[in-house]
């Protein structure tokens, strides 16, 4: 079906980006050290977070394939919260010796190999650009994230790059590690936000893209709905989302206008693409046993 080989495809990209961005974020922190170049070193550390992310997504793509069992009911998506908040772990103590090294080489100058730095900043253009333009044939939220975080890299190593020819042919001892924290303050920016972003969605906030007020409303509206309470929405991973309610219902005379109700109130919901929703109905004299 296309949904599979869409699917595929989007494993497929993932894992190539995965193994690309790996490999040469080994190279990069061999090479930074050869060349004695932080901004590099500072570089490979923002790869590696970027690997996990990579090998996450991979890996979350086939596990978010997994039915709901008797230990995770909601099935294994919300897995992926777990593997941004790991991430960004290791991008903040990365990102922390970075500042160290770049600050202690502000205060004691040491010189850096600019030929080779120009050399690692092509590769780093190149390597990462094929994996941005790989990535991003795809349709899938992993790929378009993934995408974005492989073309700031592919700008960081433009960066690189014209610091280095500008150190070639004038040899300051103050542009790399100057290079190296800017790098590293831009990466931390976006490490926090996306850290708030995560601890959000783990906290059940509800989600940025889906009005709840407009949603209550659109119910509250309906000819034989007198009230909502316990009405809940929240996301698992911040794409597929949850919506829960307890509908109060007034002038039930007959069974088939619950139906009615609750087929109007589906309507509703189902114009938001919720991946999950329980819809519980209460009639008038009925009296919810949940606190309110």
């Amino acid at each position: 079906m296309p949904h599979n080989h869409d699917h595929h495809h989007s494993s497929s990209n993932l894992k190539i980006a995965f193994f690309l961005n790996l490999g040469f974020t080994i190279f990069e922190f061999i090479g930074g050290m050869y060349v004695n170049s932080i901004a590099i070193v500072s570089d490979a550390v923002h790869d590696l977070g970027d690997s996990f992310s990579l090998g996450a997504s991979w890996y979350l793509d086939h596990k978010s394939k997994q039915d709901a069992d008797d230990s995770f009911s909601y099935g294994y998506k919300r897995f992926s919260l777990l593997g941004a908040l790991i991430n960004s772990i290791i991008l903040l103590a990365g990102s922390s010796y970075v500042i160290y090294e770049a600050t202690q080489r502000i205060l004691h100058p040491e010189h850096s190999d600019a030929q080779g730095m120009i050399i690692f900043a092509i590769i780093g253009v190149a390597v990462n650009s094929y994996g941005a333009w790989k990535v991003s044939k795809g349709k899938s939220m992993n790929e378009r994230v993934v995408s974005l975080h492989l073309l700031e890299d592919v700008l960081g190593w433009v960066a690189v790059l014209v610091v280095a020819i500008v150190l070639y042919f004038y040899d300051n001892h103050y542009l790399d590690p100057a290079l190296s924290l800017l790098i590293t303050l831009y990466i931390l920016y976006n490490v926090f936000k996306r850290l708030k972003e995560t601890l959000f969605i783990f906290l059940q906030g509800i989600p940025k893209d889906v009005d709840l007020k407009t949603i209550k409303i659109k119910i509250l509206a309906l000819k034989n709905v007198a009230s909502l309470h316990h009405t809940h929405l929240w996301s698992q991973e911040g794409e597929n989302h949850v919506f829960t309610t307890h509908v109060k219902l007034k002038n039930i005379s007959d069974f088939d206008q619950i139906l009615t109700v609750k087929k109007e109130v589906k309507e509703i919901l189902e114009n938001y693409e919720f991946h999950h929703y329980t819809i519980e109905t209460e009639l008038d004299n009925e009296t919810c046993l949940l606190n309110q």
